[in-house]
């Protein structure tokens, strides 16, 4: 436990940035990943194809590339110097959009194509058809991939450690500074992301239940 007490502040900062990393990619990846799922469901071919090729193409990028796309060549497009965290948060929402907008398209084509068109039947758009009919039934099915999806972004974040983020995935090369011994260090860094994973999985269970129940 020394190796934790003796140096809480650079735990509690990588902790941090693994957080930050995670819950705003999350945060993009969900409204992204939203937007996109629709485009590829949309009845309108250019969207479809839009959609298509933005899932394609990110999703079939390693994420080390698209993090270097956005720590490097994005500042130097935009000319001004961008927040490290921030870019890397921007690269895993980006990256991880594609996999929630795969997910949800896979539980909207659980949902009976009838209903859909009982309910362009009675004058409803798209937009109210998606949000009022289907997502409320496809949510049930996506719950579990949609987790492991957020799974694989919180282990992900560790990625970002090789762009110059301090977050749980760097935690060792600053502790070995220290003189810290560096195997007791990953299997710290173990211990707190097996914990972090149960947390998110006890959450899937309960949502589960909820659902469960409101079925």
């Amino acid at each position: 436990m020394e190796i934790i007490t003796n140096n809480l502040d650079l735990w509690g900062e990588a902790l941090r940035g693994t957080m930050v990393l995670f819950i705003g990619g999350g945060i993009l990846a969900l409204v992204l990943g939203f937007i996109v799922g629709a485009m590829r469901v949309s009845p309108i071919p250019a969207a479809r194809a839009v959609g298509t090729v933005y899932v394609n193409w990110i999703r079939n990028t390693p994420l080390t590339l698209v993090m270097f796309f956005f720590a490097f060549c994005l500042p130097i497009l935009l000319r001004e110097r961008i927040d490290a965290i921030l870019l890397a948060t921007l690269a895993l929402g980006v990256y991880t959009a594609t996999y929630v907008a795969e997910t949800l398209r896979s539980g909207i084509n659980t949902v009976p194509l009838g209903q859909a068109e009982a309910a362009r039947a009675l004058g409803l758009t798209f937009g109210q058809v998606m949000t009022l009919v289907v997502l409320p039934q496809a949510t049930r099915s996506v719950i579990p991939p949609m987790m492991s999806v957020f799974i694989a972004l919180l282990k992900n974040t560790t990625v970002a450690a090789g762009f110059s983020v301090l977050n749980l995935g760097s935690v060792r090369s600053n502790l070995s500074e220290r003189g810290e011994n560096q195997l007791v260090t990953l299997l710290w860094v173990m211990v707190i992301f097996v914990a972090l994973v149960l947390l998110l999985a006890w959450l899937q269970r309960a949502m589960e239940r909820r659902w469960k129940v409101a079925r």
